[in-house]
């Protein structure tokens, strides 16, 4: 057991920041550890945070039944019961598995009262690969017993709503292959229903970019550009707007470029008077064991500083801290 969670080890992405001591404590160990940061008067936080912010999915899995089988509670809950504020946000997100999390955020994303986050479900839903969302539908029915369809359907609306829907029901495919006849094809097609008339095919806009694959996409890209002298992310500003824009854009910013997407939204959330924390830990928690390490190095090309350094001049304590253990060291 051992070996085989050292060779996951070292197998892990190099897209990850997550840092994993070489020497691996076992489950049980850290569940203790765990117990006794939380014991006597307050909690030593800084102890949490060095454990669990360098256990990858399946450990702090173990972690967890670890710690309900021997001192018969929650981990979860106790983090609740013992952190305050932006740190306990985090932290609770990071405990769960990647298809959990992002069921957990669409639900509270959908249910928020009285206006739903239109900026979390967008983003959740149209920057996942087709199988990240197949598996995000079926923990959101067994988390939730409601289908996030119905749910969608409830809370949005138009043209936004119907791109959601399709985005999520229609299977694509997910590898490196590409037709350029076809490319060539919905360039031109996209051309019609847009800025060649007057008014917008919205079904086109929606059919195109819900059944093609990122790879696809971003070859349409480079067509459309080539063959009408104009990006396509322009001519999707031209034509579109609010809601429904916001999503065709994620999806072709996320085909395209994926890294620089977050990169930038992670500026967003740091730029001006105050920051969108929740908006900076959802896109740091879940995408640290994905591909932070290639969105740090877009946002240091982006805007000529390491992303640590934002992110330790616009947050503090213990909040800023977990989220810097996650990002590792500057780019």
């Amino acid at each position: 057991m051992n070996f085989w969670k050292h060779r996951e080890t070292e197998k892990r992405s190099t897209m990850s920041t997550l840092t994993v001591p070489p020497m691996l404590h076992s489950p049980r160990d850290d569940a203790r550890k765990l117990h006794k940061a939380f014991k006597g008067l307050g909690c030593d936080t800084s102890k949490v945070i060095q454990i669990l912010a360098h256990r990858d999915s399946v450990q702090r899995d173990l972690i967890q039944q670890e710690y309900e089988t021997t001192f018969s509670e929650s981990l979860s809950k106790r983090l609740a019961s013992e952190l305050r504020g932006h740190t306990k946000k985090a932290l609770k997100l990071w405990l769960y598995d990647p298809a959990t999390r992002d069921a957990v955020i669409a639900r509270k994303a959908l249910t928020t009262t009285p206006v739903f986050d239109n900026q979390a479900i967008t983003e959740i839903i149209c920057s996942r690969t087709p199988s990240q969302l197949r598996r995000l539908k079926e923990v959101y029915l067994s988390t939730y017993h409601s289908y996030i369809e119905h749910d969608i359907e409830n809370q949005t609306s138009g043209d936004h709503k119907k791109l959601l829907l399709a985005y999520l029901s229609t299977p694509r495919y997910e590898g490196p292959e590409l037709d350029n006849t076809i490319v060539q094809q919905d360039a031109t097609q996209l051309y019609k229903s847009g800025e060649k008339r007057i008014g917008t095919d919205e079904k086109m806009f929606i059919k195109i970019f819900s059944e093609r694959s990122s790879t696809h996409l971003a070859a349409v890209d480079s067509a459309y550009r080539a063959q009408h002298g104009n990006t396509l992310e322009k001519a999707l500003k031209k034509e579109t707007s609010g809601s429904f824009l916001r999503g065709l854009l994620t999806i072709l910013r996320c085909a395209t470029n994926p890294a620089m997407y977050f990169a930038k939204i992670l500026h967003k959330s740091m730029k001006g008077m105050g920051t969108d924390d929740s908006r900076l830990i959802r896109v740091i928690v879940t995408r640290t064991e994905i591909d932070m390490q290639h969105i740090k190095a877009a946002y240091y090309s982006k805007y000529g500083k390491p992303l640590t350094h934002a992110v330790r001049s616009d947050t503090s304590g213990s909040y800023k801290d977990f989220l810097l253990h996650l990002l590792g060291t500057d780019y």
